[in-house]
């Protein structure tokens, strides 16, 4: 069975392509602090040689509170995200909520990102896979590897062929998150894989009020993903962890990137050589 692909500008996504990193701030903050975290990212990215995607959320429909922090909305986000798009000539993902929302966002973003929750959302998968841009549909927690066939053919009824598939863990009764690394090869039948190594992390209502977390594992659970075949590294980052106003548990501090990042490259480099 051939490796499938995604491409997304001059990037390529697959099984003998360099490793792709998607990596931004959880939520928009400012222009200006995108700009920051975005061009920190992209410098490591360029070190290494590898393709860089800035991601961020207009808005964070799923909050444990009420009160908890969503971003700008979507007109004053991707006015944001345009920003980010213009100044470092970078690709960018963000994630959607609502069928409307798709076609918008879509005229900024060249991949769309369909939320782990929502990922059996059918007017959301069609109304993403009709816009012509990579989609990025995130397993849902509560779902099976294989059972990701459904939402990805969803998409593929719109005649969209670009598709990524992320694995950010799976409800096992653990009150956190597992990732099941098994379940890579069985979803790359659809689409190159992600590993979001970050939500990964999450302690589901851990933190009382907010989403828990335990940073200390993005690079345990990072490596991991690499050796089981993923083609991209899903990272959340930030300048000051504890201050940031999303998944401030989670996120990973922008000064430790190069070097997660050079040992995910190698890991993936020694993994790849030996299937051949």
């Amino acid at each position: 069975m051939s490796s499938p692909i995604a491409q997304i500008r001059q990037i390529r996504i697959a099984a003998d392509a360099p490793l792709a990193v998607i990596a931004g701030p959880c939520v928009i903050e400012s222009l200006d602090h995108c700009l920051k975290v975005g061009a920190a990212a992209q410098a490591v990215c360029d070190k290494l040689g590898l393709p860089y995607i800035f991601k961020c959320s207009f808005d964070k429909a799923n909050r444990t509170s009420i009160d908890s922090y969503r971003g700008p909305g979507l007109d004053e986000g991707l006015k944001v995200l345009a920003g980010v798009r213009e100044r470092l000539g970078v690709p960018v993902l963000t994630d959607i909520h609502e069928p409307g929302q798709a076609a918008t966002a879509a005229e900024v973003c060249e991949i769309l990102q369909i939320p782990a929750f929502l990922c059996r959302q059918t007017d959301l998968l069609v109304a993403a896979g009709k816009t012509g841009v990579c989609v990025n549909i995130k397993k849902g927690q509560f779902l099976s590897a294989d059972q990701m066939e459904h939402p990805v053919a969803k998409v593929r009824a719109q005649g969209a062929d670009n598709i990524l598939l992320t694995d950010r863990g799976t409800f096992f009764g653990y009150g956190r998150l597992v990732n099941d690394l098994a379940g890579f090869p069985i979803m790359r039948q659809w689409g190159p894989v992600v590993m979001d190594a970050t939500h990964s992390c999450q302690v589901p209502g851990g933190g009382g009020h907010v989403t828990g977390g335990m940073r200390e594992m993005v690079p345990t659970l990072a490596y991991a993903g690499m050796s089981a075949g993923a083609d991209a590294l899903f990272v959340e980052v930030h300048d000051d962890p504890p201050a940031a106003k999303s998944d401030a548990a989670t996120v990973y501090p922008l000064d430790r990137l190069e070097r997660l990042l050079a040992t995910c490259s190698n890991i993936r480099g020694l993994v790849r050589n030996s299937d051949k």
